[in-house]
Protein backbone atom coordinates (compact mmCIF):
# COMPACT_ATOMS: atom_id res chain seq x y z
CA UNK A 1 0.00 0.00 0.00
CA UNK A 2 1.38 3.42 -0.95
CA UNK A 3 2.14 5.34 2.25
CA UNK A 4 1.35 8.73 0.72
CA UNK A 5 -2.11 7.58 -0.31
CA UNK A 6 -2.55 5.77 3.01
CA UNK A 7 -2.14 9.07 4.81
CA UNK A 8 -5.20 10.30 2.90
CA UNK A 9 -7.58 7.33 2.87
CA UNK A 10 -7.45 3.57 3.42
CA UNK A 11 -9.60 0.57 4.35
CA UNK A 12 -8.89 -2.65 6.22
CA UNK A 13 -10.57 -5.47 4.30
CA UNK A 14 -11.42 -8.89 5.80
CA UNK A 15 -12.16 -12.05 3.84
CA UNK A 16 -15.77 -12.86 4.62
CA UNK A 17 -15.17 -16.62 4.37
CA UNK A 18 -11.86 -16.52 6.28
CA UNK A 19 -11.78 -13.93 9.04
CA UNK A 20 -8.07 -14.52 9.63
CA UNK A 21 -7.26 -12.97 6.23
CA UNK A 22 -6.95 -9.18 6.27
CA UNK A 23 -5.51 -6.63 3.86
CA UNK A 24 -4.90 -2.88 4.05
CA UNK A 25 -5.89 -1.18 0.83
CA UNK A 26 -5.84 2.34 -0.54
CA UNK A 27 -9.22 4.03 -0.84
CA UNK A 28 -10.24 6.96 -3.07
CA UNK A 29 -10.00 10.28 -1.27
CA UNK A 30 -13.66 11.07 -0.42
CA UNK A 31 -15.14 14.08 -2.23
CA UNK A 32 -17.74 15.97 -0.19
CA UNK A 33 -20.92 16.99 -2.04
CA UNK A 34 -23.89 19.07 -0.92
CA UNK A 35 -25.66 17.32 1.97
CA UNK A 36 -22.56 15.35 2.98
CA UNK A 37 -19.90 15.53 5.67
CA UNK A 38 -16.53 13.82 5.94
CA UNK A 39 -15.36 12.39 9.25
CA UNK A 40 -11.76 11.44 10.01
CA UNK A 41 -11.75 8.46 12.34
CA UNK A 42 -9.67 9.30 15.39
CA UNK A 43 -10.07 6.59 18.03
CA UNK A 44 -11.64 3.12 17.88
CA UNK A 45 -11.75 0.00 20.00
CA UNK A 46 -11.34 -3.57 18.80
CA UNK A 47 -12.82 -6.38 20.90
CA UNK A 48 -14.36 -9.81 20.42
CA UNK A 49 -17.62 -7.96 19.75
CA UNK A 50 -16.21 -6.77 16.42
CA UNK A 51 -15.33 -10.34 15.54
CA UNK A 52 -18.97 -11.22 16.24
CA UNK A 53 -20.02 -8.54 13.75
CA UNK A 54 -17.88 -10.28 11.15
CA UNK A 55 -19.04 -13.81 12.05
CA UNK A 56 -22.68 -12.67 11.78
CA UNK A 57 -22.01 -10.25 8.95
CA UNK A 58 -24.36 -11.90 6.48
CA UNK A 59 -27.10 -13.05 8.85
CA UNK A 60 -27.40 -9.67 10.59
CA UNK A 61 -26.36 -7.48 7.64
CA UNK A 62 -23.31 -6.02 9.41
CA UNK A 63 -21.34 -6.18 6.16
CA UNK A 64 -23.85 -3.81 4.56
CA UNK A 65 -23.04 -0.78 6.70
CA UNK A 66 -19.71 -0.14 5.01
CA UNK A 67 -19.65 -1.92 1.64
CA UNK A 68 -16.26 -3.23 0.58
CA UNK A 69 -14.88 -2.38 -2.86
CA UNK A 70 -14.25 -6.08 -3.64
CA UNK A 71 -16.54 -9.10 -3.79
CA UNK A 72 -16.10 -11.66 -0.99
CA UNK A 73 -14.43 -9.08 1.27
CA UNK A 74 -15.92 -6.94 4.03
CA UNK A 75 -15.18 -3.94 6.22
CA UNK A 76 -15.69 -4.69 9.91
CA UNK A 77 -17.63 -2.05 11.89
CA UNK A 78 -15.89 -0.48 14.89
CA UNK A 79 -17.15 1.86 17.59
CA UNK A 80 -15.27 5.03 18.37
CA UNK A 81 -14.83 8.76 17.85
CA UNK A 82 -14.30 10.80 14.71
CA UNK A 83 -13.86 14.48 13.89
CA UNK A 84 -15.55 16.39 11.07
CA UNK A 85 -12.90 17.50 8.56
CA UNK A 86 -15.27 18.82 5.88
CA UNK A 87 -18.99 19.56 5.83
CA UNK A 88 -21.61 20.79 3.40
CA UNK A 89 -24.47 20.25 5.83
CA UNK A 90 -26.08 22.94 7.94
CA UNK A 91 -25.51 22.19 11.62
CA UNK A 92 -22.52 19.90 11.06
CA UNK A 93 -19.50 21.99 11.96
CA UNK A 94 -15.90 21.29 10.98
CA UNK A 95 -13.96 20.23 14.06
CA UNK A 96 -16.98 18.80 15.89
CA UNK A 97 -16.52 15.35 17.43
CA UNK A 98 -18.93 12.43 17.16
CA UNK A 99 -19.24 9.03 18.77
CA UNK A 100 -20.68 6.20 16.72
CA UNK A 101 -20.34 3.27 14.34
CA UNK A 102 -17.39 3.52 11.96
CA UNK A 103 -15.64 1.38 9.36
CA UNK A 104 -12.18 -0.13 9.78
CA UNK A 105 -10.85 2.74 7.75
CA UNK A 106 -9.42 6.24 7.85
CA UNK A 107 -12.59 8.15 6.89
CA UNK A 108 -16.35 7.93 6.70
CA UNK A 109 -18.45 9.98 4.29
CA UNK A 110 -21.97 10.49 5.68
CA UNK A 111 -25.24 12.08 4.59
CA UNK A 112 -26.58 13.49 7.89
CA UNK A 113 -30.30 13.75 8.57
CA UNK A 114 -32.25 14.89 11.65
CA UNK A 115 -29.35 17.09 12.72
CA UNK A 116 -29.70 18.68 16.17
CA UNK A 117 -27.67 19.50 19.25
CA UNK A 118 -27.45 15.79 20.13
CA UNK A 119 -26.07 14.59 16.82
CA UNK A 120 -27.44 13.20 13.57
CA UNK A 121 -28.67 10.08 11.81
CA UNK A 122 -26.85 8.71 8.79
CA UNK A 123 -29.25 8.71 5.83
CA UNK A 124 -27.14 7.35 2.97
CA UNK A 125 -29.39 5.19 0.78
CA UNK A 126 -27.64 1.90 1.52
CA UNK A 127 -28.15 2.37 5.29
CA UNK A 128 -31.80 3.39 5.36
CA UNK A 129 -33.11 -0.17 5.87
CA UNK A 130 -30.43 -1.14 8.40
CA UNK A 131 -31.08 -1.06 12.19
CA UNK A 132 -31.52 2.55 13.25
CA UNK A 133 -29.41 2.51 16.46
CA UNK A 134 -26.31 1.83 14.36
CA UNK A 135 -27.05 4.90 12.23
CA UNK A 136 -27.07 7.37 15.14
CA UNK A 137 -24.00 9.57 15.70
CA UNK A 138 -23.76 11.42 19.03
CA UNK A 139 -22.23 14.89 19.17
CA UNK A 140 -20.00 14.86 22.23
CA UNK A 141 -21.17 18.29 23.41
CA UNK A 142 -24.80 17.10 23.54
CA UNK A 143 -24.31 13.50 24.72
CA UNK A 144 -25.67 12.79 28.22
CA UNK A 145 -23.27 9.87 28.69
CA UNK A 146 -20.09 11.54 27.36
CA UNK A 147 -17.13 12.49 29.53
CA UNK A 148 -13.84 13.37 27.81
CA UNK A 149 -11.83 11.81 30.64
CA UNK A 150 -13.42 8.42 29.95
CA UNK A 151 -13.10 8.28 26.15
CA UNK A 152 -11.10 5.03 26.16
CA UNK A 153 -13.76 3.27 28.21
CA UNK A 154 -16.47 4.76 25.97
CA UNK A 155 -14.75 3.17 22.99
CA UNK A 156 -14.23 -0.21 24.65
CA UNK A 157 -17.38 -0.64 26.68
CA UNK A 158 -20.18 1.66 25.63
CA UNK A 159 -21.54 -0.34 22.65
CA UNK A 160 -21.15 -3.55 24.65
CA UNK A 161 -22.76 -1.98 27.71
CA UNK A 162 -25.77 -0.96 25.61
CA UNK A 163 -26.27 -4.68 24.90
CA UNK A 164 -25.62 -5.53 28.56
CA UNK A 165 -28.07 -2.83 29.65
CA UNK A 166 -30.82 -3.87 27.24
CA UNK A 167 -30.34 -7.59 28.00
CA UNK A 168 -30.62 -6.94 31.74
CA UNK A 169 -33.67 -4.76 31.15
CA UNK A 170 -35.26 -7.42 28.91
CA UNK A 171 -34.76 -10.13 31.53
CA UNK A 172 -36.22 -8.08 34.36
CA UNK A 173 -39.00 -6.77 32.09
CA UNK A 174 -39.98 -10.37 31.33
CA UNK A 175 -39.73 -11.62 34.94
CA UNK A 176 -36.59 -13.61 34.06
CA UNK A 177 -38.81 -15.81 31.85
CA UNK A 178 -39.54 -17.92 34.90
CA UNK A 179 -35.91 -18.65 35.77
CA UNK A 180 -34.28 -18.75 39.19
CA UNK A 181 -30.73 -19.07 37.84
CA UNK A 182 -29.10 -17.29 34.91
CA UNK A 183 -26.14 -19.12 33.40
CA UNK A 184 -23.80 -17.02 31.25
CA UNK A 185 -21.19 -18.47 28.89
CA UNK A 186 -18.06 -16.53 27.85
CA UNK A 187 -18.42 -15.00 31.29
CA UNK A 188 -15.07 -13.21 30.97
CA UNK A 189 -16.30 -11.19 27.98
CA UNK A 190 -17.12 -7.50 28.49
CA UNK A 191 -20.75 -7.76 27.38
CA UNK A 192 -21.38 -10.77 29.60
CA UNK A 193 -19.92 -9.31 32.78
CA UNK A 194 -21.54 -5.95 32.08
CA UNK A 195 -24.91 -7.70 32.16
CA UNK A 196 -23.94 -9.69 35.26
CA UNK A 197 -22.93 -6.46 37.00
CA UNK A 198 -26.37 -4.98 36.31
CA UNK A 199 -28.29 -8.13 37.26
CA UNK A 200 -26.45 -9.16 40.40
CA UNK A 201 -28.76 -9.02 43.39
CA UNK A 202 -31.84 -8.43 41.23
CA UNK A 203 -33.57 -11.72 42.01
CA UNK A 204 -31.69 -14.53 40.24
CA UNK A 205 -28.40 -16.27 40.94
CA UNK A 206 -25.81 -15.33 38.31
CA UNK A 207 -23.55 -18.20 37.25
CA UNK A 208 -20.61 -17.61 34.93
CA UNK A 209 -19.12 -20.28 32.66
CA UNK A 210 -15.61 -19.72 31.39
CA UNK A 211 -12.42 -21.49 30.33
CA UNK A 212 -9.84 -22.63 32.91
CA UNK A 213 -7.51 -19.97 31.46
CA UNK A 214 -9.96 -17.17 32.36
CA UNK A 215 -11.29 -18.63 35.61
CA UNK A 216 -9.25 -16.48 38.01
CA UNK A 217 -10.05 -13.28 36.12
CA UNK A 218 -13.77 -14.05 35.98
CA UNK A 219 -13.89 -14.83 39.69
CA UNK A 220 -12.02 -11.59 40.46
CA UNK A 221 -14.78 -9.51 38.85
CA UNK A 222 -17.09 -10.19 41.77
CA UNK A 223 -20.25 -9.85 39.67
CA UNK A 224 -21.09 -13.57 39.48
CA UNK A 225 -22.50 -15.50 42.41
CA UNK A 226 -20.63 -18.56 41.16
CA UNK A 227 -18.10 -19.27 38.40
CA UNK A 228 -17.57 -22.69 36.82
CA UNK A 229 -15.40 -23.90 33.98
CA UNK A 230 -17.02 -25.36 30.89
CA UNK A 231 -15.97 -28.81 32.06
CA UNK A 232 -18.04 -28.33 35.23
CA UNK A 233 -21.46 -27.91 33.60
CA UNK A 234 -22.65 -31.05 35.39
CA UNK A 235 -22.31 -29.17 38.70
CA UNK A 236 -25.13 -26.78 37.79
CA UNK A 237 -28.19 -27.32 40.00
CA UNK A 238 -31.27 -28.65 38.23
CA UNK A 239 -33.47 -25.67 38.97
CA UNK A 240 -35.30 -23.35 36.60
CA UNK A 241 -32.47 -21.92 34.50
CA UNK A 242 -32.13 -19.37 31.74
CA UNK A 243 -29.05 -19.79 29.57
CA UNK A 244 -27.59 -16.59 28.09
CA UNK A 245 -25.19 -17.88 25.46
CA UNK A 246 -22.39 -15.45 24.62
CA UNK A 247 -20.24 -18.18 23.07
CA UNK A 248 -22.40 -19.64 20.32
CA UNK A 249 -20.90 -23.05 21.07
CA UNK A 250 -23.41 -25.68 19.99
CA UNK A 251 -21.62 -28.52 21.78
CA UNK A 252 -21.65 -26.61 25.06
CA UNK A 253 -25.34 -25.81 24.57
CA UNK A 254 -26.06 -29.48 23.95
CA UNK A 255 -24.21 -30.57 27.11
CA UNK A 256 -25.93 -27.93 29.20
CA UNK A 257 -29.34 -28.86 27.77
CA UNK A 258 -28.77 -32.57 28.40
CA UNK A 259 -27.78 -31.89 32.01
CA UNK A 260 -30.57 -29.45 32.85
CA UNK A 261 -33.27 -31.14 30.75
CA UNK A 262 -36.68 -29.67 31.65
CA UNK A 263 -35.03 -27.26 34.10
CA UNK A 264 -33.76 -25.21 31.15
CA UNK A 265 -36.67 -22.80 30.78
CA UNK A 266 -35.16 -20.56 28.12
CA UNK A 267 -32.03 -20.16 26.00
CA UNK A 268 -31.01 -16.97 24.21
CA UNK A 269 -27.93 -16.34 22.10
CA UNK A 270 -26.37 -12.95 22.86
CA UNK A 271 -22.98 -13.34 21.18
CA UNK A 272 -21.03 -15.61 18.91
CA UNK A 273 -17.40 -16.11 19.86
CA UNK A 274 -17.34 -19.13 17.54
CA UNK A 275 -15.91 -17.43 14.48
CA UNK A 276 -16.79 -19.87 11.70
CA UNK A 277 -19.09 -17.70 9.52
CA UNK A 278 -21.11 -20.61 8.16
CA UNK A 279 -21.66 -22.17 11.59
CA UNK A 280 -22.44 -18.81 13.16
CA UNK A 281 -24.94 -18.05 10.43
CA UNK A 282 -26.63 -21.42 10.86
CA UNK A 283 -26.91 -20.91 14.60
CA UNK A 284 -28.35 -17.44 14.13
CA UNK A 285 -30.94 -18.64 11.63
CA UNK A 286 -31.96 -22.04 13.01
CA UNK A 287 -30.77 -22.25 16.60
CA UNK A 288 -32.07 -20.72 19.82
CA UNK A 289 -33.48 -17.19 19.71
CA UNK A 290 -31.01 -14.36 19.21
CA UNK A 291 -31.16 -11.38 21.53
CA UNK A 292 -31.04 -8.23 19.39
CA UNK A 293 -30.60 -5.17 21.58
CA UNK A 294 -32.25 -2.72 19.11
CA UNK A 295 -35.54 -4.61 19.53
CA UNK A 296 -35.63 -3.96 23.28
CA UNK A 297 -34.42 -0.39 22.68
CA UNK A 298 -37.36 0.15 20.34
CA UNK A 299 -39.76 -1.14 22.99
CA UNK A 300 -38.31 1.10 25.69
CA UNK A 301 -38.34 4.17 23.46
CA UNK A 302 -42.06 3.50 23.14
CA UNK A 303 -42.38 3.11 26.93
CA UNK A 304 -40.09 5.92 28.08
CA UNK A 305 -39.30 8.08 25.05
CA UNK A 306 -35.80 8.44 23.66
CA UNK A 307 -34.74 10.94 26.32
CA UNK A 308 -36.05 8.69 29.08
CA UNK A 309 -34.06 5.75 27.74
CA UNK A 310 -30.93 7.89 27.38
CA UNK A 311 -31.25 9.16 30.96
CA UNK A 312 -31.57 5.65 32.35
CA UNK A 313 -28.64 4.42 30.31
CA UNK A 314 -26.47 7.41 31.27
CA UNK A 315 -27.14 6.77 34.96
CA UNK A 316 -26.19 3.09 34.71
CA UNK A 317 -23.19 3.97 32.55
CA UNK A 318 -21.77 6.51 35.00
CA UNK A 319 -22.09 3.99 37.82
CA UNK A 320 -20.36 1.31 35.72
CA UNK A 321 -17.35 3.37 34.54
CA UNK A 322 -15.31 3.45 37.77
CA UNK A 323 -16.00 -0.25 38.27
CA UNK A 324 -14.93 -1.15 34.73
CA UNK A 325 -11.75 0.89 35.04
CA UNK A 326 -10.43 -1.69 37.50
CA UNK A 327 -11.30 -4.56 35.16
CA UNK A 328 -9.30 -3.57 32.07
CA UNK A 329 -5.71 -2.87 31.05
CA UNK A 330 -5.84 -0.45 28.12
CA UNK A 331 -3.29 -0.88 25.33
CA UNK A 332 -2.90 2.01 22.87
CA UNK A 333 -1.70 1.58 19.28
CA UNK A 334 -1.29 4.01 16.39
CA UNK A 335 -1.65 3.67 12.63
CA UNK A 336 -3.47 1.40 10.15
CA UNK A 337 -0.85 -1.34 10.47
CA UNK A 338 -1.63 -1.48 14.19
CA UNK A 339 -5.32 -1.93 13.42
CA UNK A 340 -4.48 -4.88 11.17
CA UNK A 341 -2.17 -6.40 13.80
CA UNK A 342 -4.73 -6.03 16.59
CA UNK A 343 -7.44 -7.56 14.37
CA UNK A 344 -5.32 -10.70 13.98
CA UNK A 345 -4.65 -10.82 17.74
CA UNK A 346 -8.29 -10.45 18.74
CA UNK A 347 -9.70 -12.65 15.97
CA UNK A 348 -7.33 -15.49 16.86
CA UNK A 349 -8.37 -15.33 20.52
CA UNK A 350 -4.90 -14.39 21.79
CA UNK A 351 -6.10 -11.29 23.68
CA UNK A 352 -6.28 -11.68 27.44
CA UNK A 353 -9.65 -10.80 29.02
CA UNK A 354 -8.13 -7.85 30.91
CA UNK A 355 -6.70 -6.32 27.72
CA UNK A 356 -8.60 -3.53 25.97
CA UNK A 357 -7.24 -2.38 22.61
CA UNK A 358 -7.57 1.28 21.62
CA UNK A 359 -6.32 2.20 18.16
CA UNK A 360 -5.73 5.67 16.75
CA UNK A 361 -5.80 4.97 13.02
Amino acid sequence: MDNTTAAIAWNLLIRRDDLSTAELTDAPAPQVQDGEALLRIDRVGLTANNVTYAALGDSFRYWEFFPAPRADWGIVPLWGFADVVASRVEGIETGSRYYGYFPSASHLLVRPDRVDERGFHEASPHRRTLPRPYNAYALTTGDLAYDAEWEDLHVLYRPLFWTSFMLADWLVDNAWLGAKNVVVSSASSKTAYGAAHLLQGQGCEMVGLTSPRNLAFTESLGCYDRVLTYEEVSRLPRTQTLYADFAGDEQLSARLGAHLSDSLVHQVVVGITNQEPALAGTLAETGPGMFFAPDQMHKRIGDWGREGLDRRFAGAWREFLPVAEDWVDIVHSDGPQSLERVWHEVQSGRTLPRTGHIITP
